[in-house]
């Protein structure tokens, strides 16, 4: 298998962290480990989790847009449920993940975004979004937002066009 990129290794991490934090800290918290041995299902699923998540960044950052879009979504539900719409703060489409589900997914609850979060999911200003969507590179929605479907197009051709890690600078 070829080494893993550094995108590679962030994501996976990232995801180990969330996953951990956001599920399997509370299972232990409210079921506790009853194996003395320290070898409990805690660890076991600990080690799972280690194995899944370079699976998870392998998935994320493959070919298969398919796939990758059915895992991010299945992923943004899981660690992010609740009973109104996935509405991440700006900051969270700079993390590694956030950065893989805009590229793999758009924005898994919204079909357009506003200025601000398309810049945050781009890693750009605002006015470059503006910059971008006068010069047509991005749609406008009919709200005056902008379409994910265009911010996501975006981010694929550029990661197309230069595979590294996308983290800031004018999209």
């Amino acid at each position: 298998m070829e080494p893993r990129s550094g995108e590679h290794r962030a994501l996976a991490g990232d995801l180990r962290r969330l996953v951990g934090g956001r599920l399997l800290d509370p299972l232990d918290i409210l079921l506790g480990d009853d194996e003395p041995s320290g070898a409990g299902g805690s660890e076991r699923l600990r080690e799972r989790l280690e194995a899944r998540s370079r699976e998870w960044a392998d998935t994320l950052l493959g070919e298969n847009d398919q796939a990758a879009a059915y895992l991010a979504i299945r992923l943004v539900s899981a660690l992010y449920p609740g009973d109104a719409p996935f509405d991440p703060p700006a900051a969270w489409w700079d993390t590694p993940l956030g950065r893989a589900v805009a590229r793999r997914a758009g924005h898994p609850a919204a079909s357009a975004v506003p200025v601000s979060a398309a810049a945050a999911m781009l890693g750009i200003t605002r006015q470059g979004v503006h910059d971008l969507l006068r010069r047509g590179k991005l749609e406008r929605a009919p709200d005056g937002g902008v379409t994910t479907a265009s911010i996501q197009a975006r981010l694929s051709a550029r990661s197309a066009a230069d595979p590294r890690p996308i983290q800031g600078g004018y999209a």
